[in-house]
C-alpha cells in the first residue's frame, strides 16, 4: 500500500500523488501569490514524490504537465472551497485524549444518524458536541454523521463530495471533526463515518485530470464508476482503502458506513470490499481494538456480510431497507414506487424473523425474482430505522413520518425498531417527533449541473407529488427548512422523548432483549394487522404484541401461565385512554388500536 497526500515525516513534509501517464508534475507552493514551482519524481507506478522542508498551513496546488494547476486528489484540507488550493496540515493539530476509548460491541449499539449541516443552528461539529450531552441522556451510544468529505459550496447531503480525504471546511474542517470524535469519546459515545466510494461528485471533481481514476466498462446512477478491475487500477484501489484507513486511524473514526456497495462493480479476483475488510482487519489487530464496516445494500446478497471462508465479503453489517419498506408500507398505507412489494403483516413478520423478506422469492416492483437467504446470519448484522436520511429526504416533500401517522402509529414504529433483535438506527429528530422535512439540497456552482439536477430529481420522484409543488434542491431556503427545530415544548414532544428512553432503556438491560440467534426471537400474525413477538435469552422470556389495525383486536397468546404487561403503548401513563401497566392477566385480552403491549411470564 502506497501512502498518498501531504503530511509530515522525518526529515521534513513528504509529498506524493498519481499521475501515471504524465510527464511532469511540479508541486506548486503560493499559488494565490507568486507561485514556486517544485519538480516531483516519478517512480514505476506512476506515484510522483517529492520531500521538502515546509510548515503546516503551507497552501499549495501541483501543475500538471506545465498547464493546469489543480488541488491534491488526497488533501487533508481545502479552506478556500474544493477549487482552491491544498493545505498542508499537521494530523496532530488537535489534542487527542481518546487513547483508552473502548467502543460498544457492535450488537449493543443503538445509532442516530447526524446530518452536520441540518443537526444544530451552528450547523457544524462543535453544535453536535453541544448536544453530546442529550444525545447520552436518550441512550445514544452511536453517531452516525453523513459525509463529511469536502464537497462544493455550503449545503449538500455530502454524497456529491470531491475532495475524499478533505473534511468540509464549513463544518469546522479537519481540527473540527476531530474535536467531535475526541468530546463523543469522552461521553461514550462511538462515531461512524458515512463514506463514498461508489462514485464521486461532478462539481470540483479532477480526478480525471490525474489518471485512469473512472472507466467506461460499468455506468453509475450518480456518476463515474471508478476503475477497480481494468489497467491501473491497483492505484485507484489503493486510493480508496487509504482514504478509510485515514478515517479510521488517523481521526479515530470507530467505524464506516459504506455507501450503497451494490453500486461499487468490481470483477478482479478480489473484490474491493473484501480487500478493504483486510486492511482494517489488520489496523484493528494493530492497534488493538475492533473497527467496524457496515454496508448499505440493495441487493439482499448475504456475500457481502459473509465470512471470506464461505466465499464472502467479511464486511460487519448492513442496512436493512426491507424493514424500514414493511413497516412504513403498513404504517401509511403507500404502495406507490417500491412499496408496491409492500404492505401486507406477512412482510413485516419476515422482515423480523429473515431480515430479507425478498429472498428469492418474486419482486413485482423489480419484476424478477430477487434476493438470498439471510438467516445463517445473526440479527446483529442487520441495523433497521423508521426513518433515515434515504427514506426522508428522497421523498417529494420530505416528509418525516411524524407528519404522515398518528401520534399511536409513530410510538407503535419505534417500539417495532427497538423491540426488534436488530441494532437500530434513529434519523435526527425523530426521538422527539420533529416535523420540520429532510429534503435534497445542493450548492453548485455551475449552473446547468443545477438544472439537470433539478431535472433528474422531478423525473426520479415524480410518482410522490406533482411538478408545481416540487421543492428546489439548489434554494438556500430548501436547506435552512431542512434544520432541526428542537422543539420539543409541546405535550406530544416531550412524550415521544419519553418513549423512546424507555424503550432504549429497556433495549438495554432486559436480559431478553440480548438475544440475537434466530432461535432467540420469533414473529407470528394470528391475526390481520397483528404480530405477537417473542424475545428469550438467558432463562428470560418476554413476548411483544403489535397492533396495526385502526381498531382494537383480542388476542390469545396460548400460553400456561400468567403473564405481566409492563408496556402498554395506548396506557393513560402514555397519553392514552387504556388501564395503567403492570397488570396479570391470562393470555387472552384485548388490545388497543395501533399500539403496542409488552408482556413478561410469570410463571
Amino acid at each position: 500500500m502506497k501512502r498518498i497526500g501531504a503530511f509530515f515525516e522525518a526529515g521534513g513534509s513528504y509529498f506524493c500523488v498519481w499521475a501515471p501517464d504524465k510527464k511532469k508534475v511540479e508541486l506548486e507552493l503560493n499559488p494565490d501569490q507568486l507561485p514556486v514551482y517544485m519538480p516531483m519524481v516519478k517512480d514505476r507506478q506512476g506515484y510522483w514524490e517529492l520531500k521538502v522542508a515546509l510548515e503546516a498551513g503551507t497552501k499549495y496546488k501541483y501543475r500538471i504537465d506545465g498547464g493546469q494547476s489543480v488541488p491534491d486528489p488526497a488533501s487533508r484540507s481545502q479552506p478556500d472551497g474544493v477549487h482552491g488550493p491544498s493545505v498542508l496540515t499537521d494530523k496532530l493539530s488537535s489534542e487527542r485524549d481518546d487513547e483508552d476509548w473502548s467502543p460498544p460491541a457492535l450488537g449493543d449499539l443503538i445509532m442516530y444518524e447526524i446530518h452536520t449541516g441540518c443537526f444544530s443552528q451552528g450547523q457544524n461539529f462543535q453544535g453536535i458536541i453541544e448536544k453530546l450531552d442529550y444525545l447520552r441522556e436518550v441512550g445514544i451510544n452511536a453517531i452516525e454523521l453523513m459525509p463529511v468529505a469536502a464537497f462544493p459550496g455550503v449545503r449538500n447531503w455530502g454524497y456529491d463530495g470531491v475532495c475524499a480525504f478533505a473534511v468540509q471546511e464549513s463544518y469546522g474542517g479537519l481540527t473540527g471533526l476531530k474535536e467531535l470524535i475526541n468530546a463523543a469519546h469522552k461521553k461514550g459515545i462511538a462515531v461512524i463515518m458515512d463514506v463514498v466510494y461508489n462514485h464521486t461528485g461532478p462539481d470540483g471533481n479532477y480526478l480525471s485530470f490525474w489518471g485512469p481514476y473512472f472507466t467506461t466498462k460499468y455506468k453509475s446512477f450518480w456518476g463515474q464508476s471508478f476503475n477497480l478491475d481494468d489497467k491501473f487500477s491497483d492505484a485507484v484501489r489503493n486510493y480508496i482503502i487509504q482514504n478509510a484507513l485515514m478515517w479510521l486511524d488517523e481521526f479515530h473514526v470507530d467505524g464506516l458506513r459504506l455507501d450503497a456497495v451494490h453500486a461499487i462493480i468490481d470483477h478482479a479476483a478480489i473484490h474491493l470490499m473484501q480487500e478493504l475488510r483486510e486492511n482494517v482487519t489488520a489496523l484493528s489487530e494493530r492497534i488493538k481494538q475492533k473497527k467496524l464496516l457496515i454496508a448499505e445494500i440493495d441487493l439482499n446478497d448475504v456475500r457481502y456480510i459473509g465470512s471470506p471462508e464461505k466465499g464472502g465479503y467479511g464486511l460487519d453489517a448492513q442496512w436493512a431497507d426491507e424493514f424500514h419498506h414493511s413497516l412504513h408500507s403498513l404504517l401509511t398505507g403507500e404502495q406507490t414506487g417500491y412499496y408496491e412489494d409492500f404492505g401486507r403483516t406477512e412482510h413485516l413478520v419476515k422482515a423480523i424473523n429473515k431480515s430479507y423478506v425478498y429472498d428469492g422469492n418474486y419482486s413485482v416492483h423489480r419484476k424478477r425474482h430477487f434476493g438470498s437467504d439471510a438467516t445463517a446470519l445473526s440479527a446483529d448484522r442487520f441495523v433497521v430505522f423508521t426513518q433515515n436520511h434515504d427514506q426522508t429526504g428522497n421523498r417529494w416533500k420530505g416528509e418525516r413520518l411524524s407528519t404522515l401517522v398518528s401520534f399511536s402509529k409513530l410510538k407503535l414504529a419505534a417500539a417495532v425498531m427497538l423491540l426488534s433483535p436488530y441494532i437500530p438506527l434513529i434519523f435526527m429528530g425523530e426521538e422527539y417527533a420533529e416535523k420540520n422535512p429532510f429534503l435534497f439540497f445542493i450548492d453548485y456552482t455551475d449552473p446547468a449541473l443545477t438544472e439537470s439536477t433539478r431535472k433528474g430529481r422531478k423525473e426520479e420522484f415524480a410518482y410522490f407529488g406533482s411538478e408545481s409543488d416540487f421543492p428546489d434542491p439548489a434554494s438556500a431556503e430548501t436547506f435552512v427548512q431542512s434544520g432541526l427545530s428542537w422543539n420539543r415544548s409541546d405535550a406530544s414532544s416531550q412524550e415521544m422523548l419519553k418513549w423512546y428512553q424507555w424503550l432504549i432503556r429497556f433495549r438495554k438491560t432486559r436480559r431478553a432483549m440480548k438475544g440475537k440467534l434466530r432461535t432467540e426471537f420469533d414473529a407470528v400474525s394470528p391475526a390481520d394487522k397483528l404480530i405477537v413477538m417473542n424475545r428469550t435469552h438467558g432463562g428470560d422470556h418476554i413476548q411483544i404484541v403489535f397492533n396495526f389495525s385502526d381498531s382494537p383486536q383480542l388476542v390469545s397468546l396460548g400460553n400456561n401461565g400468567m403473564l405481566r404487561r409492563i408496556l402498554q403503548s395506548e396506557s393513560e401513563s402514555w397519553g392514552g385512554t387504556e388501564s395503567d401497566d403492570d397488570a396479570e392477566l391470562n393470555s387472552n385480552f384485548t388490545i388497543a388500536a395501533n399500539s403496542v403491549s409488552v408482556f413478561e411470564l410469570i410463571n
